[in-house]
């Protein structure tokens, strides 16, 4: 089963690929809009090409016509048709293209359509005639400006966002991590293939100069945490092995860990050890505010409830 990030990452590939594609297609649309428009130029002076143009016209137009997703994006109504025989009468069903998928061949066809119907003209009418440099100049205005055939396909299959809000939407929705080692976790251990992927660190403490405690929260709510090897996490973080334990978390479930790493200073490790285990089962509410350490006939310890 894929993950959630890995599902994300396939889907944006995806996206990009469609994105990509797009761009082909409309840039091929400009080149055979201007193929169009050479050839209608050249019809106004000389009929030698009127012939192939013709021709590359229907052709362009007609394979355009064959791939455009009509079946894939449009739907289909039902209808009824009534079929009389000698010995009486049936129905069956027929299938017919939307009024969307219709009208998008329709807007696709329009462009070599009337680019035929002005060629036509330029090879009928003879000699140069302003008429004919009107239409191929509506024509060409027209064509460039609209865009007829990818509106079609739009019309068809939406096109997906730009990338500059598809951005700016995902720098949204990120959260921003609490700390540098919350930031750390997740540029090098949280990622796939990593030590401790599909993970967040979180309530992230320092017990000391050289250590430090922070929770272990799968990244999908109701899931455990994985199996974290403890060597590879050493490896990564250049800490020994046996400065390094990953246990459970007092009162929650499997979804969370403890991570406590190097070896905690003694009045932190007093206060930790307070507010995870006696305060909340003997004395909720209840803070360590001082301790002082000495002899066991002189240590005081002073305690906020």
């Amino acid at each position: 089963m894929l993950s959630p990030d890995r599902v994300e990452r396939v889907r944006a590939h995806i996206d990009s690929a469609r994105r990509r594609m797009d761009t082909v297609r409309s840039r091929t649309g400009l080149v055979a809009t201007a193929a169009g428009v050479a050839a209608a130029s050249a019809g106004l002076f000389t009929p030698d090409y009127t012939g192939e143009s013709l021709l590359a016209t229907l052709v362009a137009t007609g394979a355009g016509l064959v791939f455009l997703p009509t079946r894939r994006a449009a739907k289909f109504t039902e209808t009824k048709v009534r079929t009389d025989h000698h010995d009486g009468f049936s129905f069956h069903t027929r299938r017919e293209p939307s009024h969307q998928a219709r009208t998008a061949c329709l807007l696709y066809a329009a462009p070599g359509v009337s680019l035929a119907g002005v060629l036509i003209a330029e090879h009928v009418v003879s000699g140069t005639h302003w008429g004919e440099a009107l239409a191929v100049a509506v024509w060409s205005a027209g064509t460039l400006y609209l865009r007829p055939a990818r509106a079609a396909r739009h019309m068809l299959v939406p096109p997906l966002p730009p990338v500059e809000k598809t951005a700016d939407l995902v720098v949204q929705e990120q959260p921003e991590h609490e700390s540098p080692a919350a930031q750390w976790w997740a540029e090098r251990a949280a990622v796939e293939g990593g030590a401790a992927p599909d993970t967040v660190l979180e309530d992230v403490e320092r017990t000391g100069e050289n250590s430090m405690r922070a929770v272990i929260r799968a990244a999908v709510p109701g899931m455990p945490v994985p199996d974290i090897a403890v060597r590879r996490l050493s490896a990564l973080m250049d800490v020994p092995e046996d400065l390094i334990t990953i246990g459970p978390v007092p009162g929650r479930g499997a979804s969370v860990r403890l991570l406590t790493v190097g070896q905690a200073d003694h009045d932190q490790d007093a206060r930790t050890f307070w507010a995870n285990r006696i305060a909340p089962l003997a004395m909720p509410g209840a803070v360590i505010t001082e301790i002082n350490f000495g002899s066991m006939n002189t240590t005081t310890t002073e305690v906020d409830a």
